[in-house]
C-alpha cells in the first residue's frame, strides 16, 4: 500500500470515529431535561401528572391550587423549567443534579411554590402556583435531587423545596368539587415513595439545535 493510500485510510478513519463521537454526544445529550424545556411530570408512586388551573384554594394561602392528574393529554400538567431569578439559566444546558430551579406553569404564568400553610386535606406543606408572568419570589425555588451529573429524562428524581425543605409529593388524597378526582400535591419533610417524579411528555430544548419532542401517550 502506496504512503497516500495509507493517509487516505487514516483519515478516513479519523472521519469515522469523528462521525460517531458527534452522533454519541447528541444522543447524550438528548437525554437530559434542559433549560427551557416544557415537560410533564409524573409521580411514580400514584402515576398522576402534576397540574394547576385557576382555582385558588378554598383554605390556606388562598393562592392557585396544584393538583396531581390521571389523564395524560391535559394541557394545563405542563410547566417550563428554568433557572432561579440571580442565576442565567442558558436555554438547552442541561439540568444540574443539585441546581436550584423553578417550575412554570405554561397555562397561568404562575411558579410552583411552596410555604409554611397547611395544605387542606393532609394536613402537610401547602404547595401552590404564585406570581405574575413568571415572575414571583425566593419561595419559587426548588433543587432536583438525581444520583447522577444530570437530570436524566428516564430518571426518577426527587424535588426539594429550597427554603422550607420539603419535597414534592402526592399521598393519594382526592378533592370534592371543583375538582372532584384530582389528588392533593403537597410538601413532605423526609424523602419516601410518595415523592419520586419522572419526566413523561414534552418538548425538550437543546443547545443549537430544534426542540426534541417525546410523548409518552
Amino acid at each position: 500500500m502506496g504512503p497516500l493510500r495509507v493517509i487516505s485510510v487514516f483519515l478516513a478513519v479519523i472521519l469515522v470515529c469523528f462521525m460517531f463521537a458527534q452522533c454519541g454526544a447528541r444522543d447524550l445529550d438528548s437525554s437530559y431535561v434542559t433549560c427551557g424545556s416544557v415537560v410533564k411530570l409524573l409521580n411514580t408512586r400514584h402515576s398522576v401528572r402534576l397540574h394547576s388551573h385557576d382555582v385558588k384554594y378554598g383554605s390556606g394561602s388562598g393562592q392557585q391550587s396544584v393538583t396531581g392528574v390521571d389523564s395524560a393529554d391535559d394541557a394545563n400538567s405542563y410547566w417550563r423549567i428554568r433557572g432561579k431569578p440571580d442565576k442565567v439559566c442558558q436555554r438547552g444546558e442541561p439540568i444540574r443534579c443539585g441546581q436550584a430551579i423553578r417550575i412554570t406553569h405554561m397555562k397561568t404564568g404562575r411558579n410552583l411554590h411552596s410555604h409554611h400553610f397547611s395544605s387542606p386535606l393532609s394536613n402537610h406543606q401547602e404547595v401552590s402556583a404564585f406570581g405574575e408572568n413568571g415572575e414571583g419570589d425566593d419561595l419559587d425555588v426548588w433543587a432536583v435531587q438525581c444520583g447522577e451529573t444530570y437530570w436524566e429524562r428516564d430518571d426518577a428524581v426527587r424535588i426539594k423545596h429550597v427554603a422550607t425543605e420539603v419535597f414534592l409529593s402526592v399521598t393519594g388524597e382526592q378533592y370534592g368539587q371543583p375538582i372532584r378526582g384530582q389528588r392533593e400535591v403537597h410538601g413532605m419533610p423526609s424523602p419516601n415513595q410518595h415523592n419520586y417524579w419522572k419526566v413523561m411528555e414534552g418538548v425538550f430544548i437543546q443547545p443549537g439545535s430544534d426542540p426534541v419532542r417525546h410523548d409518552e401517550l
